[in-house]
């Protein structure tokens, strides 16, 4: 199920001028502007509290406590841990079930994975808003742009594997280090011309949102890579890339996402065509002259 907040996006198009004024307030303010009262929202948005009802309307509710109703159904999965999910999706089956007891989660695991993450994986790819994936391209193929990209718990291995592929093809890639005094001195470089890559999935971690603020206050572009539900980090983001995590696990899924960062990938390297294929080749050159093991041994 896409978020309220990728419903809203999707409809833009299809709202009347005074609609769209209280969908970009509830999408500048989400998740909390959703929960503010009707009267507040169509303040804040300058229209009529009609208005606000005939915009949950269009999306489907049947009026406002409806539309507020899904929204905290909505916040509880995004805030599901895997803790939460093992519990909730029936992993934690008694280790003395009686015979003839229904089957849980946990005795499923195994089957149907093939299924689920392909499923996964095409749908993500399906619903990519087009006019991201190519913002997101044009940014990281700008030659006079830096790109710094940063992930969390477990995304760090999808940034650095973005990272190491885009070191390949151009200058000026750099992952944010761990250690204290090397991160500063990055944070505190951010500028105009730097690209911000953020990975951030549920369990958002609240390093992302004050790494994405300082971003943007130097006037440094963002791009994200979220889950359904969306990272906070979306509201400062130029370019939001929402990805399926459906598993057949506790454990959120990030097979869709390495798809989607494939993705990017094979669009950059058609995008940067020669210059590219120069800088790659240059790569090489250097690694041999060093004795570094070839490049050539990487996907690509």
């Amino acid at each position: 199920m896409p978020s309220l907040a990728e419903e809203i996006r999707y409809k833009l198009g299809d709202l009347s001028p005074a609609e769209r004024k209280v969908a970009r307030v509830l999408l500048a303010g989400y998740p909390s502007a959703g929960f503010e009262t009707v009267a507040t929202l169509a303040e804040r948005a300058g229209v009529s509290a009609p208005t606000v009802i005939r915009f949950v309307n269009r999306l489907g509710y049947k009026g406002f406590p409806d539309f507020q109703a899904a929204l905290r159904g909505e916040l509880e999965e995004r805030s599901a841990s895997p803790l939460e999910l093992y519990s909730t999706r029936g992993y934690a089956s008694s280790p003395h079930r009686k015979e003839g007891e229904v089957r849980g989660a946990a005795d499923d695991a195994g089957e149907g994975e093939p299924d689920v993450f392909s499923a996964a994986v095409a749908r993500t790819l399906r619903e990519l808003p087009p006019h991201d994936m190519q913002a997101a391209v044009d940014l990281l193929c700008h030659p006079k742009r830096r790109v710094i990209l940063v992930g969390g718990r477990f995304t760090h291995l999808l940034a650095q594997y973005l990272a190491l592929h885009l070191m390949q093809l151009r200058g000026q890639v750099v992952l944010l280090p761990d250690r204290d005094v090397e991160r500063t001195a990055i944070l505190a470089g951010l500028g105009r011309q730097d690209v911000l890559i953020v990975f951030d999935y549920r369990r958002y971690e609240p390093d992302k949102i004050v790494i994405a603020e300082m971003a943007r206050d130097c006037g440094s572009k963002i791009v994200l890579f979220t889950d359904t539900w969306l990272s906070p980090v979306t509201n400062l983001a130029d370019v939001v890339l929402p990805n399926q995590v459906a598993a057949p696990s506790p454990y959120d899924s990030l097979v869709p996402t390495l798809a989607t960062v494939e993705t990017v990938l094979a669009r950059v390297l058609g995008q940067l065509g020669e210059a590219g294929r120069e800088h790659l080749e240059h790569g090489e050159a250097v690694a041999r002259r060093a004795g570094i093991q070839p490049t050539d041994s990487g996907p690509l």
